[in-house]
């Protein structure tokens, strides 16, 4: 079984083990895990076969967003990813369409319940959670609609610290701490109704929303007004082997291995340097699977610095103006071929590189669920979209965005409140991009601990200067913010080591002279330990560049941030350099002998639910002189499961590539209900409508 039982940051619980058949053999796995887990689990990766050239399919998004992952459930599809297992389940593998029902075994002992509440919010992430809890303070009543059987979104996907301040955006804390802290606070306000495993499918003239209630009723809501923070969804990238199994998006990683505890790699390549990409690397490494390295087209990583340093110092190469070319393998995904990039972006061939792997994440950004906005804003409705769905940007963002997302409702509601200006100004900064670099401070070495920060960049974060017991550390002042970097501001530290702790960028070591040339260092460390006192470990720089072997003097672990503090001796030439440990071995990112060249770069696939190709699309427009995206539904692009949620976004590029401006273009068409929802679950056979 691909179970992880050892973590360095969660904690394996047993849970109960049931049965369940897959194509007619015997498998384990643990009830109400999502069923793509526990196949993931049992080293089944393929979940359809397509009816276009039997193409296997594997999951993309694991987030319910796309279709990729249906199966047969007991003779029904259904999306795996959002599907609880449970005992004797009979699943199958999708093979082309799936057969309709028998007529005369319908059921229709359904009668459509109408809830009421002054405001419904769509989405239980970060910000729905907040803009909740602070219209609640105001007494309002609010049902809050979430797809999953646990609160908390993307937060649940997080094992590492946040950035952000801790007044506001709890930083310092791991974000599924978070996501567990915000729950408690919801289900212990009486204002607040939960309506966990259901999706709004739809929102109506009558100020009402259907809602596919636990996954199997129909009803709907009537509100006064709507907060939609139903997040992100991942983007696709179109190349060719774009579809194989085994490519899939990062946060879909993320939730395999850090919500579901499953080993779902043994080695990933991962495409984009923001800091989903970033942190997904990380993850994998917590995780014990390897990752062979980071491609991104641009000149510069788009993400942290302080991500892309303690990547690269862990073993992890980021490739930077380097594209991906294609992926390859019989059936699912077994290597990746990249290549460098000139001015213009076109691949240099003689660079290319084939790397033997697994799986090839796809970190390419997110795109907003807000589907329901300009719908709700076209009938009139008190309508406010927050986190994701408003912009994309860190979860500490989208927490204090949900906040003002709350009051902005209320007083819409017509509750006589301010709003601080203080409020937006703070908004303004968590959601900041990644600003200057400056060079290291200097420091001098004496004979008592002294903190050396190798946090360079303008980001939001200030946890350091809030946990000194000795306010040892501030923040430079040339913002004004909680974006300036940090440093030493009186010679008081006792060597407690609470800011190495804390520090979510692990860019703050402790350094001491103990003898004339030689000093202690202590680092953080967030793996499971492989090494005790006495053994020589790989300490590096901020560039990954190994320093010297260390010899370990002592290892103490911070329970209340779970993070290892591990005191090494070493030179003192090396010690105001030294900040990580090397964690992966050289051998995981070599390249193989052989370069990967034989695709098509018209293979690529745009509509993954009809896998409808680039050219195919890209003629298809030239020839008719299409300007209207429904036009391509000729050629079923967007006549999927998924509802064109994935193949919408790449359109813009797809219209450039035939040599059409996209302002020219008529969008497409919305489908009247957002998820698939069975008639079964429609039909009110009770009379009332």
């Amino acid at each position: 079984m691909n179970r992880i039982t050892k973590h360095p940051i969660l904690d394996y619980q047993e849970r109960n083990e049931v049965n369940f058949k897959f194509d007619g053999k015997k498998y384990t796995g643990f009830e109400n895990e999502m069923v793509s887990s526990a196949l993931f689990a049992n080293d089944i990766k393929e979940f359809s076969i397509h009816k276009k050239g039997n193409a296997p399919q594997g999951i993309f998004c694991a987030n319910g967003q796309c279709s990729q992952c249906t199966v047969i459930i007991d003779g029904s599809p259904l999306k795996s990813c959002i599907t609880p297992l449970h005992e004797g389940m009979d699943i199958r593998t999708l093979k082309h369409l799936p057969e309709l029902p028998a007529t005369g075994q319908e059921k229709f002992d359904h009668k459509t319940e109408t809830l009421k509440t002054d405001v419904l919010i769509i989405g239980g992430g970060p910000s729905g959670l907040t803009s909740a809890l602070e219209l609640a303070k105001l007494d309002f009543n609010i049902i809050l609609v979430e797809d999953k059987d646990q609160l908390g979104g993307k937060l649940l996907l997080q094992t590492h610290k946040f950035f952000g301040s801790q007044e506001d955006s709890y930083a310092g804390m791991r974000g599924f701490e978070i996501g567990n802290l915000l729950e408690s606070q919801i289900k212990e306000n009486k204002n607040i109704t939960v309506l966990y495993e259901s999706s709004v499918v739809g929102i109506y003239k009558d100020k009402k929303a259907g809602v596919y209630k636990n996954n199997g009723k129909f009803s709907l809501i009537e509100f006064d007004g709507i907060i939609l923070s139903a997040g992100a969804r991942e983007k696709s990238l179109v190349f060719p082997g774009n579809d194989l199994p085994g490519v899939y998006g990062a946060g879909a990683f993320q939730t395999l291995v850090n919500r579901d505890l499953i080993k779902a790699s043994d080695k990933v390549f991962i495409v984009g340097s923001g800091n989903v990409g970033l942190i997904g690397a990380y993850h994998a490494l917590q995780a014990g699977i390897g990752v062979v390295g980071i491609v991104d087209i641009l000149d510069q990583v788009s993400g942290y610095k302080v991500h892309s340093d303690k990547i690269q110092r862990m073993g992890v190469p980021v490739y930077l103006n380097t594209t991906v070319l294609a992926a390859g393998g019989k059936g699912k995904v077994e290597k990746v071929t990249v290549a460098q990039v000139d001015e213009k972006w076109n691949p240099i061939l003689e660079t290319a590189k084939t790397y033997k792997v697994d799986t090839l994440l796809i970190a390419a950004g997110l795109s907003p669920v807000d589907e329901f906005y300009g719908q709700a804003e076209k009938f009139g409705f008190n309508v406010i979209k927050a986190g994701d769905a408003d912009e994309i940007a860190e979860a500490s963002s989208a927490m204090f965005g949900g906040i003002i997302a709350g009051l902005q409702m209320a007083q819409k509601l017509g509750k006589k409140i301010k709003i601080s200006k203080e409020y937006y100004e703070k908004s303004e900064v968590l959601r900041s991009k990644p600003g200057e670099v400056y060079p290291p401070f200097e420091v001098e070495i004496k004979e008592h601990f002294t903190p050396v920060f190798q946090c360079l960049q303008d980001i939001p974060c200030n946890p350091c200067t809030t946990v000194c017991p000795k306010n040892c550390i501030a923040l430079d002042k040339k913002l004004g913010t909680i974006m300036d970097v940090p440093m030493y501001v009186n010679d008081d530290c006792i060597g407690c080591g609470l800011c190495v702790a804390i520090c979510p960028g692990l860019a703050i070591s402790l350094v001491k002279q103990v003898e004339d040339t030689y000093a202690e260092v202590m680092l953080a460390h967030e793996y499971i330990l492989d090494f005790a006192p006495g053994d020589l470990i790989s300490v590096t720089d901020i560039d990954g560049n190994i320093l010297e072997k260390a010899e370990v003097l002592s290892c103490r672990f911070n329970k209340k941030y779970k993070t290892h503090l591990v005191t090494v001796k070493m030179s003192l030439e090396n010690a105001k350099k030294a900040i990580g440990i090397r964690v992966q071995d050289e051998s995981v990112i070599q390249p193989m002998k052989e370069t990967f060249l034989d695709f098509l770069p018209d293979n690529g696939i745009v509509c993954r639910c009809e896998r409808v190709a680039v050219k195919e699309i890209v003629d298809f427009i030239k020839e008719y002189r299409v300007r209207d995206v429904n036009q391509l539904k000729q050629i079923r692009v967007g006549m999927g499961a998924c509802g064109a949620k994935t193949c919408s976004i790449l359109m813009p590029r797809v219209f450039a590539q035939a040599g059409v401006d996209w302002k020219d273009v008529t969008p497409g068409t919305i489908r009247p209900l957002t998820v698939e929802v069975p008639m079964s679950a429609l039909v009110d056979d009770k009379g009332e409508k």
